[in-house]
């Protein structure tokens, strides 16, 4: 009898185990439905004006964008932080403009030394805090700590001792940097996947590429089919997970090397860039299909943007060398085609080529189809937003620079008013944005289309983008009060640490 009692005793015991566990299960399923799922797609130098949602002139196929903009909301006004890769990458998973680190002008290379602080919190390490499961897959571009041998060179059967997964990710699958920069290898969860045996000579643009190791099973052509193959994976396999996931998706084009994958090529009758342009717009619809087909579409913030502008550039229409002609030219007469749309400049400069670029938002179950909104933002608000989603609140010693997109996705406006935006280029030039204004903080462009100038050197160049979005009328001698007062805000941010 004793031990019948016993037995009964211990099977009660468990049974409120059970239900208590079940009762926690439920109130964990409660507390994250609520929470979207985030996925935030990169593209690597990616044009205004390569989107037919944003150029009307555009010869580009790009349904899956359109259908982006139709199904979410278009941003008119959005500004990557720099007009290059590596400072871009910064400030968007830091909420930090890059000119604030070790940083202050141009990029890292494959084998550059970790740019993130090691107390730095990422985006990725507050979503997970809030109970997100975090992954990358992509064009990591911001340091690697590679371990080295005793004669001084680097280790490739070693792991990765600073990277992703030390900084806010569970899971990483990556490329070191732009796929133009050795070593060209393949990085899971810090390990790289196999040894780099073959020696990648350098090629010429459009193929451009630096001579270095490269692991015989990764090729150009098909690079960007497997990040995309994995990131459907990942949506796939996290969408029947318990906890909501952030999947930071930094794509590799169209980024030199311009080498799309062979059943692409002569798709867009405008050349390699155009047809690499139309393989990026088919991963964003393998994205858009692996969301619909795990049943999560409502639940889901899909994000699209470059980091920076096109590196193409735009040549007059009586101007015979052409990039649909001859793809060794890095240039489309305009009536081809339009990297960049009507602004003025490339990649790489301060001009608004150089950041303004392709902003997409889908969140069926928040965000309006089919709005536009013409707010100025900038990707380094990526990280209020994600917190403010996830409920957690910002410490004054992260973020420093981030405004949530929150408000602005439900149809509102900014709860907490936006400072002005800075823009930074390759040579470290300084732009800030506030209202219609525009001022350049230098006497050039900053970057590759000349003048270049240099930063802070007098006189300093004053734009109205509500008139002139070309930005052919400089209004610095008209308006000096403006231009002293524009400074004035610059200033103070800089000097202050934060813009928040």
């Amino acid at each position: 009898m004793k031990s019948k009692v016993l037995h009964w005793d211990l099977l009660s015991q468990w049974g409120k185990a059970m239900s208590a566990g079940i009762l926690v299960w439920a109130i964990h399923q409660v507390a994250t439905a609520a929470k979207p799922n985030i996925v935030f797609i990169l593209a690597d130098d990616m044009g205004y004006g390569d989107v037919q949602a944003l150029n009307p002139r555009s010869k580009l196929h790009t349904p899956n964008l359109n259908q982006l903009a139709k199904e979410g909301m278009t941003f008119t006004d959005a500004h990557s932080p720099s007009s290059v890769c590596t400072p871009t990458r910064y400030a968007t998973l830091t909420g930090r403009y890059c000119w604030r680190s070790k940083l202050k002008r141009g990029v890292l290379n494959g084998y550059g030394a970790p740019l993130l602080e090691p107390n730095r919190e990422t985006v990725a390490a507050k979503l997970r805090k809030s109970g997100y499961h975090t992954s990358v897959v992509g064009k990591w571009h911001l340091g690697l700590g590679f371990q080295k041998n005793v004669d001084g060179q680097i280790d490739y059967s070693k792991p990765i001792t600073d990277g992703p997964n030390q900084h806010g990710f569970d899971y990483s699958f990556i490329i070191p940097a732009s796929l133009d920069f050795p070593p060209y290898i393949y990085i899971k969860n810090g390990n790289i996947i196999e040894l780099p045996t073959v020696k990648q000579p350098a090629v010429s643009f459009p193929g451009f590429l630096r001579s270095g190791p490269r692991q015989p099973g990764l090729t150009m052509n098909d690079c960007l089919d497997d990040l995309t193959h994995e990131a459907g994976r990942v949506i796939r396999d996290r969408a029947e997970g318990m906890k909501p996931f952030f999947l930071y998706f930094p794509l590799t084009a169209p980024h030199k090397p311009v080498q799309p994958h062979p059943r692409f090529i002569g798709k867009s009758k405008l050349g390699l860039y155009g047809d690499f342009v139309m393989q990026v717009d088919w991963a964003v619809g393998q994205v858009i299909r692996a969301i619909e087909s795990a049943g999560i579409r409502n639940n889901t913030l899909l994000i699209y943007t470059s980091d920076n502008g096109s590196f193409m550039y735009r040549r007059g229409a009586d101007e015979k060398e052409d990039h649909v002609s001859d793809s060794t030219v890095q240039a489309y007469n305009e009536k081809h085609h339009t990297s960049n749309g009507d602004l003025r400049g490339t990649k790489a400069d301060v001009w608004e080529a150089g950041h303004r670029v392709p902003f997409f938002a889908r969140w069926p179950s928040v965000i309006e189809a089919g709005t536009v909104c013409a707010k100025t933002t900038s990707h380094v608000d990526l990280f209020a937003t994600c917190a403010e989603i996830a409920g957690a609140g910002l410490h004054d010693d992260v973020a420093e620079d981030s405004f949530s997109w929150l408000p602005l996705f439900k149809g509102g406006d900014w709860n907490q008013p936006r400072a002005p935006v800075i823009n930074h280029s390759a040579s470290g030039m300084f732009a800030l944005r506030s209202g219609k204004w525009k001022l350049i903080a230098g006497n050039g462009s900053g970057g590759r289309q000349k003048p270049r100038g240099k930063p802070f050197q007098k006189p300093f160049m004053l734009f109205d983008l509500e008139a002139d979005l070309g930005e052919k009328n400089d209004l610095a001698q008209a308006k000096p009060g403006i231009v002293d007062e524009l400074t004035a805000k610059l200033e103070a941010i800089r000097s202050n640490g934060r813009s928040r």
